[in-house]
């Protein structure tokens, strides 16, 4: 079995989740290439030594270019801020370096158009982090869309809906300020890339953007109100490939709501629906079932469904989402032992860039706007 050098850019929630899933791949999926942690790097020597410890890095790092330029360093896993993605990005790929990228792609439209063309370029290997399109649930969902479960797909609706900033008295923080950390930035892109796995590409939408609460108590607590320069709630009405109409929301101000991605597919011989918050369970309307029958029927995940089994052999007992991450990984081992690129790729981050710059241009001009691209 092939070792090979992973340099992790990022120790703080996500990080943490990228490491974990590393060490633990292998022995998940006994993938052919074994992952060896190498570096990580954060914002402090004293904290990437501590991370280290912690994850299991044979060394750390501060500067970032080190971690990037070292040759024990042979993969990368971006996950840091969106606004540092660009830069690193680039110049592993000059270094001829496959990297796995947390979502989103870049911290705007030109970044991620960037970075899929020095991807193209360089011709390794790149994924993005869209790890809730892996549960086993969803999975099943595009297989039963596939198959003609349900018919003719005629409506999708989607939500990725949360309450992390539904209290008004919540102070300010760097969610507050720039547009890639407002609620089309940070949370659509999730909805938006699980939409389009399921049905295909969005071809025109008609956006609103709005700012809940405008102002915030200062984080210092000095008691001053600062202004919010993001949103905190965005939706869209939209058309997919082949005249599919849609809907997708999202907010950060849903208040109960803790992980609400949220779907709903209509077809002309059933339905689908599902939501993270359940996210071992599928639910299933079919039409030839009669009316004697009709109802939504819970399909509990199991070992006969996608990427399940690895984990467990018990129908019901569930994943969970570092189970998501882990999928993840061996998706990116997997692609550099092969050399052939899982979805979702940076063309697929990409992609849902551009869905997010024509809502903000929609949300402007206040008509349809079409996808570039």
């Amino acid at each position: 079995m092939r070792e090979i050098g992973i340099g992790l850019i990022g120790g703080g929630y996500m990080g943490k989740l990228h490491a974990v899933a590393m060490q633990a791949a292998p022995g998940v999926f006994n993938t052919a290439l074994r992952p060896r942690l190498e570096m990580i790097c954060t914002t402090t020597e004293e904290g990437a030594a501590a991370k280290a410890q912690q994850f299991g890095f044979a060394r750390a790092t501060s500067d970032w270019k080190m971690l990037v330029s070292d040759s024990k360093v042979e993969a990368i896993v971006i996950a840091s801020p969106q606004t540092t993605h660009r830069e690193i990005a680039l110049e592993a790929f000059r270094l001829g370096k496959p990297v796995l990228c947390e979502k989103p792609l870049g911290a705007s439209l030109a970044d991620a158009t960037a970075m899929v063309q020095a991807a193209r370029e360089s011709g390794q290997v790149n994924l993005i982090g869209f790890n809730y399109i892996r549960t086993p649930a969803t999975q099943l969902a595009k297989e039963l869309i596939s198959e003609g479960a349900i018919g003719d797909v005629t409506f999708f609706r989607g939500e990725h809906t949360e309450d992390f900033f539904a209290d008004p008295d919540q102070p300010a923080s760097w969610r507050s300020f720039g547009d890639a950390n407002g609620t089309l930035g940070d949370l659509s892109p999730h909805m938006i890339n699980c939409a389009q796995f399921l049905l295909g590409s969005i071809t025109e939408l008609n956006a609103q953007i709005e700012t809940v609460y405008k102002k915030r108590p200062s984080e210092e607590g000095s008691g001053q109100m600062v202004e919010v320069s993001n949103d905190d709630v965005a939706q869209f009405m939209c058309r997919f490939e082949g005249g599919i109409a849609g809907h997708l929301m999202f907010s950060r101000v849903a208040t109960g709501r803790k992980m609400g991605l949220i779907y709903e597919i209509t077809g002309t011989k059933g339905a689908i629906r599902f939501n993270q918050e359940d996210q071992n369970s599928l639910w299933l309307y079919q039409s030839k079932d009669g009316e004697r029958l009709a109802g939504f029927r819970q399909i509990l995940t199991g070992p006969a469904h996608p990427d399940y089994k690895a984990f467990c052999l018990g129908p019901g007992h569930g994943t969970g989402y570092q189970d998501q991450l882990i999928m993840e990984a061996r998706d990116f081992l997997e692609a550099i032992e092969t050399g052939n690129t899982n979805w979702p790729t940076f063309a697929d981050g990409l992609a849902v860039s551009r869905v997010v710059d024509a809502a903000k241009q929609s949300a402007q001009s206040g008509a349809w706007t079409k996808i570039q691209g």
